[in-house]
């Protein structure tokens, strides 16, 4: 009667016991299998974090529609300045548009960052306006305005010098982040540094309340150029819209699961082979193949636990330090990316302890106990 409760705990003894046999080893297999919960993560948040805040601060700027030229990319950054500045003096003589920004899209070659070049007035126009917390609107070709994030990553200030597109501005406001760029500076400077005179890279559009009649007749005037809804562009600004992405995060997912799978492959091979005397004793206390099975997955188990709890930890202490450090980076962590990463952790490590666990469980419990 006392046989099954004493095979059990010498089971769930080797269990915990055996992992700390080689506490280098265990150690060593824990942070593999937390990297790749740190790698998924981490690669999903950045992605999901970019596509969010780009999309938040599009939206940011109070227009309904976004005019853009033929075979133009959702990614600004890519945007080239092929449209006629004069476009949007047209566009604003329709009868259903209320007001239109033209904005000039420079990127800095230095960090990647994308400057607006914008007529100030025309820009504010579309919705409230910049909210400053300091300083105020360019008054001078040399002068840029600066959102808080820029402001604070970069240590600027009202009146202070800043290099921007390889040219020296002077910061003249700092205003709350959510209005598309992180920096914005007349127009004309724009066209001037990128030897686009007269030229524009998108047209923002205010409706008089109706969208669909402001972008049909839109259609109509400029057929050839790409006219998109706000509501439109937020739905394409998703990783699970974008298929240029999906192989990238395939890749990352694949690449999880091979580490997992190695990882605990190794290992738990490694120690069926050091415990074959150890599995001996349990097969002649009783113990079925299913058991030493089930124990070599626990084993699994536990080490995936710890895993995936120091990745965790790992993650949200590298998201923070990363949030002070690079305000401008932003990074999302979502539960359905936090589950996806938990089970494919499980899923790889499982895959990786089959093959050592029934090389145990076939083990003959004469051969095992004779074994040196």
């Amino acid at each position: 009667m006392e046989e099954k409760p004493y095979k059990g705990f010498v089971i769930w003894h080797l269990l915990w016991s055996n992992l700390g046999v080689r506490p280098l080893r265990s150690a060593l297999s824990v942070l593999a299998l937390a990297l790749q919960v740190f790698l998924v993560l981490l690669i999903a948040g950045l992605t999901t974090g970019a596509l969010a805040d780009w999309r938040t601060r599009v939206e940011g700027v109070g227009a309904d529609i976004i005019v853009q030229p033929p075979n133009s990319s959702i990614f600004f950054a890519f945007s080239s300045a092929v449209m006629p500045e004069s476009l949007a003096e047209k566009i604003a003589g329709l009868p259903s548009v209320d007001e239109v920004a033209p904005v000039l899209i420079v990127v800095d070659q230095k960090n990647l960052g994308v400057v607006y070049g914008i007529d100030y007035e025309r820009f504010v126009g579309l919705s409230n306006g910049f909210t400053f917390l300091s300083g105020g609107a360019f008054q001078q070709p040399d002068q840029a305005i600066a959102d808080d994030l820029a402001a604070q990553s970069r240590k600027l200030r009202v009146g202070q010098k800043a290099l921007l597109l390889g040219h020296e501005f002077t910061i003249s406001g700092i205003v709350v982040h959510g209005k598309g760029a992180r920096f914005f500076i007349p127009i004309k400077t724009a066209q001037d540094i990128a030897g686009a005179s007269g030229r524009v890279s998108m047209i923002y559009v205010r409706s008089k309340g109706d969208t669909e009649a402001a972008r049909n007749e839109l259609v109509k005037l400029i057929p050839t150029f790409k006219i998109r809804s706000m509501a439109e562009y937020s739905t394409l600004m998703s990783s699970s819209n974008l298929p240029e992405l999906k192989p990238f995060m395939h890749t990352f997912l694949t690449l999880g699961v091979v580490i997992s799978f190695l990882v605990v492959l190794l290992t738990m091979h490694t120690m069926v082979f050091e415990r074959t005397r150890d599995i001996g004793v349990l097969r002649a206390l009783g113990s079925s193949r299913l058991e030493v099975c089930w124990m070599i997955l626990g084993e699994t188990l536990v080490m995936v636990g710890l895993g995936v709890v120091f990745g965790l930890l790992c993650t949200y202490s590298i998201v923070a330090i990363l949030h002070r450090t690079s305000p401008t980076l932003q990074i999302a962590i979502e539960g359905g990316w936090i589950f996806r990463a938990i089970l494919l952790t499980i899923g790889g490590a499982i895959a990786g302890a089959v093959y050592p666990a029934l090389r145990a469980a076939r083990n003959d419990p004469v051969d095992a106990l004779a074994y040196e």
